[in-house]
């Protein structure tokens, strides 16, 4: 092949790179990968995708989901949906699946299938470890091309969601630490929320709000010090899987400091969200961490600014409706928010509200989760030679309609329905081929593909 021969596909619009935007410029494609980036008169191509005045970003990176929390692996199918819908084009999936956890090699290659067979984007997959024992499983869940690992501090469920012990964290964090790859910690401190949990309770406090109130700052920070300093000592690259405080990302600096590798992710929602919303919303609203105040999520944005938040991501939880309905007791609703066809217009729309570009959004949306899971430089970017990932905006005045949802009938919900929006998803491609064309899904099952992490640098190497 020959610099001569036609391109397969040239998509025209405003390019959005990471550090700048090409006006009326393109891409080209030959395969499934970025062959040419250009501006002015396209190359001659056997097709031609026209959205001129659009946003062309690079397939939003969603670094923090859960398609098999609540229905297991057939979950995988309608949250993948969602994902094209909302121009997310590879998702890195949690591993506290129903009803075995990602603890073993065999069980992460009976994940791979289900993805290979039924999803709709590109997934890469993070393992886990058991409550006790297992970690000899450590390095063959990194050879078979695990992107990162995820533990916690508090637990949900004691076979499928554990809280680890510090010893055995410790012992973890050493063992990780070997393969290279990333460790990513849910942050709240136990004894703590189970302390002020049982005394709301036992006070007949169980409305919306006591949600945040049983979860102060204070059980995330206690928590992130913990991991912290295990960091420090074992050399892991240990991160915060998701901070509402920006406290978290300063401690994280603070540690990075001192030598350790320490990072952390912010969730969309506490850079939009507040107390208030949980009022609002009631079970709909429930999340964990939980929303904070109007205050924080300022400061929220200002370590945005300053530029020691890792990536944004949406920790996708899609609950059946009746898991979320609140009915007196907000201690009985199920934790975790949708997001995922959400992501892009919401985040463009914040950038705009806050005066801040789309390659902000390109940025820490795509190429940064993309590299903290050591998938680049195959995803993340618009860059030659990678994967013809792209999600279109169109820009505009749009409301956001949960009603719009590609999933199952009992997870269309949002907590962001009725919001006024900035931009709509007009389009997305998965490695040359468009599977959202604006109105529908046009991946089949098992269009998107397992993508084992591609190299063990971390993130945080110089």
């Amino acid at each position: 092949m020959t610099d001569a021969t036609p391109f397969d596909l040239v998509i025209t619009g405003d390019i959005v790179l990471s550090d700048r935007v090409v006006t009326g410029g393109y891409v080209a494609v030959r395969g499934e990968t970025i062959a040419a980036i250009g501006e002015g008169a396209p190359p001659p191509a056997r097709a031609v995708a026209h959205h001129a005045g659009k946003l062309v970003m690079p397939g939003l990176v969603d670094g923090h989901m859960h398609t098999a929390s609540s229905r297991g692996w057939p979950g995988i199918h309608g949250a993948t949906m969602s994902a094209a819908a909302g121009g997310v084009t590879t998702v890195c999936d949690m591993p506290y699946d129903v009803p075995e956890p990602v603890t073993t090699v065999d069980l992460f290659k009976e994940k791979v299938g289900w993805v290979e067979r039924t999803a709709h984007v590109d997934m890469a997959l993070y393992g886990t470890i058991r409550k006790s024992g297992g970690l000899e499983e450590i390095a063959g869940l990194a050879e078979a091309g695990a992107s990162s690992f995820k533990v916690s501090t508090y637990e949900y469920d004691a076979h499928r969601f554990p809280r680890i012990d510090h010893p055995t964290m410790l012992a973890a964090f050493a063992e990780i630490a070997k393969t290279g790859l990333m460790v990513a910690v849910h942050n709240e401190d136990q004894e703590l929320v189970v302390k002020l949990t049982e005394a709301a309770k036992a006070a007949g406090n169980t409305s919306p709000i006591w949600h945040c109130r049983t979860r102060p700052p204070i059980t995330e920070t206690m928590a992130d010090l913990e991991i912290f300093e295990m960091a420090l000592e074992t050399g892991a690259h240990v991160h915060i899987a998701h901070s509402s405080l920006a406290r978290g990302f300063e401690l994280a600096q603070i540690y990075r400091g001192q030598g350790a590798k320490c990072s952390g992710e912010a969730c969309i929602q506490y850079l939009c969200m507040t107390e208030d919303d949980i009022v609002r919303l009631q079970g709909f609203g429930k999340c964990n961490p939980p929303f904070r105040s109007a205050t924080e999520v300022e400061r929220m944005w200002g370590a945005m600014r300053e530029g020691i938040v890792s990536y944004v991501s949406t920790d996708h939880a899609p609950w059946p409706k009746p898991k979320k309905e609140y009915n007196g007791d907000i201690f009985t609703v199920g934790a975790g928010l949708t997001g995922m066809q959400s992501f892009a217009p919401l985040m463009y729309t914040l950038l705009v509200e806050r005066g801040l570009a789309p390659s902000v959004m390109a940025r820490m949306c795509s190429e940064e989760p993309a590299r903290f899971h050591g998938l680049d430089p195959r995803k993340g970017g618009i860059r030659l030679g990678a994967d013809a990932d792209f999600c279109i905006l169109e820009r505009g005045e749009f409301v956001f309609d949960e009603r719009t949802i590609v999933d199952q009938e009992d997870a269309r919900w949002s907590p962001y329905h009725g919001r006024a929006m900035k931009a709509r998803v007009a389009s997305a491609f998965l490695r040359g081929a468009e599977i959202w064309d604006g109105t529908a899904v046009k991946a089949k099952p098992g269009t998107g593909k397992f993508v084992p992490r591609q190299h063990r640098r971390s993130a945080l190497d110089g």
